[in-house]
């Protein structure tokens, strides 16, 4: 047992759940103590302390939210008692929220952020033993300098690189193409990789309206003309394959780039980046002559983030495409 301690924040989410008989379903009904109370053995991993930042299902989450989470956990990491923090979250927006606070996190003292699929009162709830392992992780010197980690049935994940892929089942959370990089062992957390080119930042408050649109087949440029004219700051399309988008989207796209809105193209898939390696009508070549910027190979949801995070730093690198794509295609 160390000395120092692991600030366990709840948030939320199926972790803190039960079945409400009158309202047919899970709702929110335990305390980040309530978690603890639950899990044999968690006070001899380290001294622990409870803030409870809110108890709502992860879709209510708001960038604002994570944004004063950020704040909270800045704070507390900052006091020499402290040794790590664990969050305790809904997974539906968990990937989200653990890359918001990755790109704003700037002490060695790491964070893991960890959640269930089964609600507290369910048969074999897998939180308990989720919430070790992440209690365990922050508390461990091997998780120090790793910045925030994302643990699940006893595995670590990158926040830019895991994502949540089934509705449903307890191994949800993977991390396509490139795997875990690392697991909770019995004796100490094994470590086997260290994500690169992981940037980082600091806005004084979090200021850019960034939107995301989804290409489908047939898309025109309604929804960016109408992103546009709400006063987002930037967009993010999310394309097919290698980035390709509807050739009726490029004019929106380059009347937007006009109106000093920064475009990021992402695309759909799980894995590879956005490249512009065709030339046709709607390709990222033709996109790109627009003004857009390539995304690299992070999620939509992330990608809107991140860029909602550069432009409330950064507002100037709205109109520069070139700098965008440094930061993004990493």
């Amino acid at each position: 047992m160390i000395d120092k301690k692991v600030v366990v924040v709840a948030t939320g989410g199926t972790i803190a759940m039960k079945y409400d008989p009158e309202k047919d379903g899970l709702v929110p009904a335990c305390t980040g103590e309530d978690l603890a109370a639950a899990v044999p053995g968690l006070g001899e991993v380290a001294p622990l302390e409870f803030i409870q930042f809110s108890n709502i299902a992860s879709p209510g989450m708001t960038p604002q939210n994570m944004w004063d989470l950020h704040l909270k956990l800045e704070e507390v990491l900052a006091r020499d008692d402290v040794a790590g923090a664990i969050v305790t979250h809904g997974t539906d927006t968990l990937e989200e929220t653990s890359y918001f606070l990755d790109l704003l996190h700037t002490s060695p003292k790491p964070i893991v952020t960890t959640a269930a699929m089964r609600g507290a009162g369910d048969t074999s709830p897998d939180g308990p033993m989720n919430i070790y392992c992440a209690v365990k992780t922050a508390a461990s010197q091997e998780a120090v300098g790793m910045g925030v980690l994302v643990c699940l049935n006893e595995t670590l994940h990158a926040p830019g690189e895991v994502m949540k892929t089934h509705s449903a089942n307890p191994a949800t959370f993977q991390s396509p193409w490139w795997g875990p990089i690392g697991y909770v062992d019995l004796d100490k957390i094994i470590i086997r990789r260290k994500p690169l080119n992981v940037l980082r930042f600091a806005p004084k408050s979090l200021t850019a309206r960034v939107d995301l649109i989804k290409c489908m087949t047939g898309s025109t440029r309604d929804y960016i003309d109408f992103a546009v004219s709400q006063g987002c700051k930037g967009i993010v399309i999310e394309g097919f394959g290698r980035g390709n988008v509807p050739p009726p989207m490029v004019p929106g796209i380059e009347d937007a780039v006009k109106a000093g809105v920064a475009v990021v193209l992402t695309t759909r898939t799980p894995g590879g980046r956005v490249l512009d390696v065709y030339g046709y009508p709607g390709s990222v070549t033709d996109t790109r002559r627009a003004g857009l910027a390539m995304g690299g190979e992070i999620s939509a949801a992330k990608a809107r983030l991140k860029l909602m995070i550069v432009l409330s730093e950064h507002p100037e690198l709205a109109t520069d495409r070139d700098a965008l794509e440094k930061i993004f295609d990493i």
